[in-house]
């Protein structure tokens, strides 16, 4: 396929039809002032600066909010295409800081990172000047009624107080909002056609804009797929009353992702969960075992000076989940399941105590060396109010808070733990207290100026599973389907695959795709040595 040709032509039809709702172009080109960002020791290595963009894009000449920006200029400016802007995730994580990306893409283009509205740098939007709000926006997943019905509460105090407190932008929040910033912000450095990486939520960004603005879209990839119509309102009228964390099968994904370390555990001597002539079926009956012990109660671990952890049910679940983001941790995932093993099978036994239990899932990446990581501190309660900001005002989801409940209880079977995890993390809407009316639902298939790119890992991704990869580069307009053989969230730039890498810098520099059903494999597997060879 000629990557020039207009999607007219690619369609056989006429004038592609403009994007419902309001759109940028009446709004001001932002003026950046860039300047050294400044850091404690003095300047950093990278530039900033901020960006004002109209509150409500159906008021473009009314209130501004601003946006913070930071750019790594390209390292060959005789050379330069232009500007990659990128977005790490969340929605809510912190995407200023921009990341490093291979060199030859680096060499070529501006590296730009932006917090988006509502979060971070940026005009902050908050529930609440209580932390502990905040946090109530995630809860811990319950596994009681009486813990659910807790839990059902306090959100609902703290949903019905936010609008008061967060003002009109709580109302401004969608991702259609963000991609007509998004598309300021490209006109503002100059360049007549999008530039963009975007990882979890950070692809349904490049979607919406892919569809708001298909005319402006140079090189766009997206790197752990959400599937847009699920995120949104479901591909079948009556999902829209189904919680979105339902619809969008994360669960399914992490537990495909566990049969894969589990797998990968049983084939290697050196997997501390392992045993002599263990299978993948064997080391599942072990693990549910140990899930079931804890669901009954928690297990102490003792460590030799008599200082004693608590593991509950829902830290080991979401130590688990937090660990299949990134398949290197399975080399510390399956030890700590050991641990937890022989407390719950000897507890007079001394164990290392003070186990890590990691903040709730996320649909961002959390690997420092990804290459749309923020690599920025983030303020986890704060962190809890842009994602539901986000979210909610993107998604249709059931306006009983029990139905939640149901819900992951209909989904535990096909993933235990997991689905409870990721499905109560929509309780929140069931209570939002505002909507957004220039959200984007679609059509998800207008045909863009240059095709999309798409990876996804084929192993097992715990946020987003790899079938909403194939059904969205089938669902948009022009797309493409880079598959890699690998578990975990994202795979874009962050060391685990050279194959990968290689294509996306032949397609943002030259446009060049990967063939049809084109297969990377990756450079290591979870229990091999951390190093790539190049």
């Amino acid at each position: 396929m000629t990557l020039a040709i207009s999607a007219a032509l690619a369609t056989g039809a006429g004038a592609v039809t403009p994007p419902a709702g309001p759109d940028s172009d009446s709004a001001a080109t932002p003026v950046l002032d860039w300047a050294p960002c400044q850091g404690e020791n003095g300047p950093l290595n990278y530039d900033c600066a901020t960006a004002r963009v109209p509150l409500s894009y159906q008021d473009p000449a009314g209130p501004q909010i601003s946006l913070a920006l930071a750019k790594r200029p390209a390292t060959d400016p005789q050379h330069k295409i232009g500007t990659v802007f990128t977005n790490p995730g969340g929605p809510g994580s912190g995407g200023r800081i921009p990341p490093r990306l291979q060199p030859v893409v680096s060499a070529r283009f501006d590296i730009i990172g932006f917090d988006p509205r509502g979060t971070h740098d940026s005009t902050p939007v908050t529930c609440s000047d209580d932390p502990a709000d905040d946090a109530t926006l995630s809860p811990v997943f319950p596994v009681t009624e009486a813990d659910e019905a807790t839990a059902i509460r306090r959100v609902g105090d703290v949903t019905a107080r936010c609008a008061q407190h967060a003002g009109p932008l709580l109302g401004h929040m969608s991702t259609a909002n963000v991609a007509r910033d998004l598309d300021l912000l490209r006109r503002a450095v100059g360049d007549q056609q999008l530039n963009y990486v975007g990882t979890s939520y950070g692809t349904h960004l490049g979607e919406v804009y892919a569809n708001l603005f298909p005319q402006r879209v140079r090189a766009v990839v997206l790197d752990g797929v959400l599937q847009p119509e699920e995120w949104t309102t479901g591909r079948l009228p009556g999902q829209r009353s189904e919680p979105y964390t339902y619809r969008i099968g994360s669960y399914l994904g992490a537990q495909t992702a566990l049969n894969t370390v589990l797998r990968e555990c049983a084939a290697h001597p050196q997997c501390k969960f392992g045993e002599p002539g263990a299978t993948e079926q064997s080391l599942h009956r072990k693990y549910d075992d140990l899930l079931a012990t804890v669901h009954r109660g928690p297990v102490t671990l003792t460590d030799p000076g008599g200082e004693t952890d608590q593991i509950t049910y829902q830290d080991l679940v979401n130590r688990m989940l937090s660990g299949l983001y990134n398949p290197d941790a399975a080399a510390d995932l399956t030890p700590y399941l050991q641990m937890v093993y022989l407390a719950a099978q000897h507890p007079a036994t001394p164990t290392p105590a003070h186990v890590p239990v990691p903040a709730p899932p996320r649909f961002s990446h959390a690997d420092e060396t990804s290459a749309t990581t923020a690599q920025q501190d983030e303020p986890q309660n704060a962190f809890n109010t842009w994602f539901n900001a986000v979210a909610c005002t993107d998604s249709d989801n059931p306006r009983d808070p029990q139905a939640v409940g149901r819900y992951a209880r209909l989904a535990e079977p096909a993933a235990p733990g997991f689905a409870s995890a990721w499905v109560y993390r929509s309780l929140p809407c069931a209570s939002w207290p505002v909507t957004d009316p220039d959200r984007y639902t679609g059509p998800w298939n207008r045909p863009t100026a240059n095709p999309v790119l798409l990876v996804g890992n084929r192993l097992g991704d715990p946020a987003t599973p790899y079938e909403d990869a194939v059904s969205t580069s089938h669902l948009l307009g022009r797309a493409r389907l880079l598959t890699v053989d690998t578990a975990g969230h994202g795979v874009a730039y962050d060391g685990r695959s050279h194959c990968v890498d290689t294509w996306l810098d032949g397609y943002l520099v030259s446009l060049t795709l990967p063939p049809e059903r084109t297969v990377c494999a990756a450079d290591r597997g979870p229990f091999d040595p951390q190093t790539t060879a190049r």
